[in-house]
């Protein structure tokens, strides 16, 4: 399959991304760059300089909300890529109207209890979306932790043990990797799903 082919196909898309952090911007501007026709972006926080080290955003947007300074950003990459951006903490109750109407979504929260609680609303009201998730992105090295596990229709990408803390820190290397295996997880599904109907 071309490049054309597979864009043609993407183009007819919808992702919902669930956080506009580390994984959840880098992921998003993988995907733009791809060719993904629609992207679901859901944030209720602010680009802090802190975040530098690994999300994708730039210094003269440290202030800007981070669902529209990811907006701007993937639209200089792509303008037809049709985005959809709610500014907002994401909930168990909000989450099955937010992501109506996507064909993935991407988990992309930094709190345990956050991916918790977005893993349990997809299974239960949303079970047939599929839910790709990153769990263990920590510190630097280690590349042969980092795999891509599925059950049903979960996956989960990253190495499922290294845990945040300030002597292991997010940063861009190892947390780029798990952003990527996210969205090529997505379009593996996308793109499998399309060649089983031919």
């Amino acid at each position: 399959m071309t490049f054309d082919q597979l864009s043609a196909i993407l183009k007819t898309k919808k992702v919902g991304i669930a956080g506009c952090g580390g994984l959840g911007s880098n992921c998003a501007v993988a995907l733009a760059r791809v060719g993904i026709g629609t992207l679901v972006v859901a944030d209720f926080d602010v680009v802090a300089r802190s975040n530098l080290n690994r999300q994708y955003y730039f210094l003269d947007q440290v202030g800007l909300k981070k669902v529209l300074a990811l907006a701007a950003n993937i639209l200089r990459i792509d303008p037809q890529v049709n985005l959809i951006c709610h500014d907002t903490r994401l909930t168990s109750e909000n989450i099955p109207s937010i992501f109506a109407g996507c064909d993935i979504i991407v988990e992309a929260f930094d709190l345990a209890g956050q991916k918790e609680m977005i893993i349990e609303t997809i299974l239960s009201e949303m079970p047939l979306t599929p839910l790709v998730v990153g769990l263990g992105m920590a510190g630097w090295g280690m590349n042969d932790t980092v795999h891509c596990r599925r059950i049903d229709n979960l996956y989960i990408c990253g190495d499922e043990i290294s845990e945040i803390s300030p002597d292991l820190p997010p940063i861009a290397p190892r947390v780029g990797m798990v952003a990527s295996m996210q969205a090529n997880v997505v379009l593996e599904i996308l793109l499998n799903s399309e060649m089983t109907k031919i």
